[in-house]
C-alpha cells in the first residue's frame, strides 16, 4: 500500500456520530447562516413589478440606520447641535409568502445594524426555543438583554406552547430595550390572502404586537409555483462510490440516519453536520411518521443553511412526504424541506462525475 492510500479515510457516518454542544456554542452561533454571510440590503434585487419590495428595502435600511443613531445618541456633540434622529421601533415584521427573499432582507438587517456580533444575534424560531431549552428561561434572558438586535427567523405560529414561549422571551428583551425582527410561516387553512400572515402573527404574540411595525413584501405565491421536480435518483452503487471518492463525505442508509436522529436533540444537528462537505444517501422512503418528518425538516434546515449538497437513492425527494401530510398543518415546513432539498441535490448532480 502507498502513502497515498494509507492516508485514504472512507466516508463518516451521521448516524454514528453523537455530538456534544457547549451551551456558550447554542449564544454564539445565532448569526446568520453560512448561505447568508455575503448578503446585504444592496445584493437583494427588488422585482420591478412588486413595488413593496422596494418598499420594504427602504423601511429596513432606516430601521438599521436608526438603530446605529440610538447607539451613538450617547456621544456628546461639541460644536453644534443637530437634530436627533428619530427613534427605531420595537420592532419590524416582514410579511409575505415563500421565495419573496425574507430571510435574505432579515439577514441583511442583521449586517447593516451597527454592533459587535456578539451584541446581535440571528437564529430561527427553533433556534431560539433550543437556546431557552438548554439554558432555562432567565439565563436565556440574561443571555440576550444586553443585545441591541434579535432577529428571529421563520416564527411558529404553528405550535402554541412555543409560541407563547418566545413570545414572553420577545418581551422580556424588548422591555430591556433590545430592537427585534421577524419574519413567520403561515397558520394553515386561513382564508382570503392566505399567505400573509401578519394578522396571526400579530394576534398570537399578544401584548408584544404593539412593539412591532409590518412590512408586507408582495411576490408570487411558492404555492402556485407546485412542489420542485427533483432529480431522478441514483443507485446505491452510485451512491456508495461516489461517496468513496468525495472527501469529507457522509454515507448513510436513510432509515439509520432518521432513526439516529430520534436519538439527537435538534439543537445539535448543526454540530452532527460540522466538518461534512457532502451527504450521501442510500435508500430514501416516504415518510408517513410526522415526528420523523419534523426532524427532518430541522436537519434539512442544516444542511441547507451549510449549502452541503446531495446524492440519494430510493424515492425522489419531490415524493419525500405522504399527501396527507402535505395537506395537513405543518405543510409549510414540508415545502421549504422539499425545496431546499432538492436544491441540494441539484447541487449534488455534480458528486456523480468521477474524479
Amino acid at each position: 500500500m502507498s502513502e497515498g492510500s494509507s492516508m485514504t479515510t472512507g466516508p463518516v457516518a451521521l448516524s454514528e456520530r453523537r455530538p456534544e454542544v457547549e451551551v456558550s456554542r447554542l449564544v454564539a452561533d445565532m448569526v446568520p447562516p453560512p448561505r447568508f454571510d455575503s448578503v446585504r440590503f444592496d445584493t437583494y434585487v427588488p422585482d420591478p413589478g412588486q413595488p413593496s419590495q422596494t418598499a420594504a428595502v427602504k423601511r429596513l435600511t432606516e430601521f438599521a440606520a436608526a438603530l446605529g443613531a440610538e447607539r451613538a445618541g450617547g456621544r456628546k456633540k461639541w460644536f453644534r447641535r443637530e437634530p436627533a434622529a428619530p427613534p427605531a421601533p420595537g420592532g419590524v415584521y416582514l410579511d409575505g409568502g415563500y421565495g419573496v427573499g425574507k430571510t435574505h432582507l432579515l439577514a441583511s438587517l442583521w449586517h447593516a445594524t451597527d454592533a459587535p456580533p456578539e451584541r446581535k444575534a440571528f437564529g430561527t424560531f427553533v433556534e431560539l426555543t433550543n437556546l431557552v431549552g438548554a439554558l432555562g428561561f432567565r439565563q436565556a434572558v440574561a443571555a440576550l438583554r444586553g443585545h441591541r438586535l434579535v432577529c428571529i427567523d421563520e416564527f411558529e405560529l404553528d405550535d402554541p406552547g412555543d409560541t407563547v414561549l418566545v413570545s414572553t422571551l420577545l418581551g422580556r428583551l424588548a422591555d430591556a430595550g433590545v430592537k427585534l425582527a421577524a419574519t413567520s410561516n403561515t397558520l394553515p387553512g386561513r382564508l382570503g390572502e392566505g399567505r400573509f400572515a401578519a394578522a396571526d402573527f400579530m394576534r398570537e404574540i399578544q401584548g408584544l404586537s404593539a412593539r412591532f411595525t409590518s412590512l408586507r413584501i408582495d411576490g408570487e405565491d411558492y404555492r402556485h409555483r407546485g412542489l420542485p421536480e427533483a432529480p431522478e435518483p441514483y443507485t446505491d452503487e452510485q451512491v456508495t462510490a461516489a461517496a468513496h471518492r468525495t472527501p469529507r463525505a457522509a454515507l448513510d442508509d436513510f432509515g439509520a440516519l432518521t432513526g439516529h436522529l430520534a436519538t439527537v436533540h435538534p439543537s445539535r444537528y448543526g454540530a452532527l453536520c460540522d466538518g461534512i462537505g457532502a451527504v450521501f444517501l442510500r435508500g430514501v422512503e416516504q415518510i408517513t411518521d410526522q415526528a420523523t418528518a419534523l426532524r427532518l425538516v430541522v436537519l434539512a434546515d442544516r444542511l441547507y443553511d451549510r449549502e452541503v449538497p446531495l446524492m440519494a437513492s430510493g424515492t425522489p425527494f419531490d415524493r419525500l412526504f405522504s399527501a396527507d401530510m402535505l395537506a395537513g398543518g405543518y405543510r409549510k415546513k414540508y415545502f421549504r424541506a422539499v425545496s431546499r432539498l432538492t436544491s441540494l441535490a441539484r447541487d449534488g448532480e455534480r458528486l456523480s462525475v468521477g474524479g
